[in-house]
């Protein structure tokens, strides 16, 4: 039987109490359980059971407004998120996987220069007309799902200040309710999509949840760290774990582990006031994982190595492998492109 976050297992102890035995029950349907003291007629007091259930979380947070150096010249009048990906820009991965996850509503978060991302999702009254008129059904009714994909509201951020202060920026949209972060950077394949999987676990748990994965140990300082301790979920010890600790691009020799935090977050409103609350920190910018750190004083946080294949597409580097990999999996391109990889001699 799976074990219900803070009990032991421990078959030979001692059969648990009543109040103990509604956690266990509640934890195994992913609910959360507060017992407090509640006063009896006559001065006598007894336990009192709040269930907290998982809010749905109904909206996702995209940062848009970094500057996109890693890939100058290219992004010098264009974003890095608009980077075509075969055929789809890099951000549109990230907006269906929230779709696929039943994500309802999305947040991006632009800046100065960004103004196409804005008009990708939205209606382009010219172009449809053009494809109708030439009979272009095909084409038009791609074009018309991006629009009607989902419902997309903006915000700006003034200055690149860190990702901590675009998630800030969304504050006021995102309002008194759970949310999601998805970093467009990180295109990730998967079967069930990274989001999905976060967000089953935020439902069990009913806590912050972050995507982490292993990295060599050289490279962890481009990445925030966790210290944490697995626990057994689903049958599995090893894609779960209790956090006791963030660390925001530590030294290889200083990094409490190997798991590195990716572009994957289900958070509550509580972290905007950790938001609001924390210090610059590195590089000078308001950090995610400095703000997450100071919500784990009051509230637990888990990780989840999640299950797919993770690119770094906003590196060169990356970038190309997600380009080769993606088309190959193309049923109209994986094969042609193949014989002409092939045909290299590589």
């Amino acid at each position: 039987m799976e074990t219900a976050p803070g009990f032991s297992g421990d078959t030979k102890a001692l059969p648990p109490s009543p109040t103990k035995l509604c956690a266990l029950i509640f934890a195994t349907l992913g609910v959360q359980m507060q017992s407090k003291k509640k006063d009896r007629p006559g001065g006598l007091s007894h336990p009192a059971i709040v269930i907290v259930m998982a809010s749905k979380v109904r909206k996702a947070v995209f940062p848009a407004a970094g500057l996109g150096t890693r890939f100058l010249p290219a992004t010098k009048a264009q974003p890095k998120e608009m980077l075509p990906l075969v055929d789809k820009p890099l951000i549109q991965y990230g907006v269906e996987e929230a779709l696929q996850s039943g994500i309802q509503n999305i947040i991006i978060v632009t800046g100065r220069g960004k103004s196409a991302i804005e008009d990708h999702f939205d209606v382009s009254f010219e172009l449809e007309n053009i494809l109708e008129t030439r009979g272009r059904k095909d084409l038009l009714s791609i074009v018309r799902s991006v629009s009607d994909m989902i419902n997309v509201s903006y915000t700006r951020q003034k200055e690149a200040l860190g990702l901590g202060h675009a998630v800030l920026r969304a504050m006021e949209l995102v309002g008194n309710e759970p949310f999601a972060v998805v970093l467009a950077d990180d295109v990730i394949d998967a079967e069930t999509p990274c989001l999905r999987q976060l967000l089953d676990i935020y439902e069990f748990f009913c806590s912050p949840v972050v995507a982490v994965m292993e990295v060599p140990a050289e490279n962890i300082s481009a990445y925030g760290a966790i210290d944490a301790e697995p626990i057994s979920h689903n049958g599995c010890k090893d894609r779960v774990f209790r956090v006791r600790n963030l660390v925001e691009k530590p030294k290889p020799s200083e990094a409490p582990s190997n798991l590195a935090i990716i572009g994957r977050y289900v958070l509550i409103p509580e972290i905007f006031q950790s938001l609001l609350a924390i210090e610059p920190g590195s590089g000078s910018e308001i950090q995610l994982t400095d703000a997450l750190r100071h919500l784990l004083r009051t509230r637990p946080i888990y990780a989840y190595r999640f299950e797919g294949t993770r690119y770094d597409a906003g590196d060169k580097l990356g970038f190309l492998k997600a380009t080769v990999e993606f088309a190959l999996r193309r049923s109209d391109l994986g094969g042609p492109f193949r014989e002409y990889l092939k045909g290299l001699g590589l």
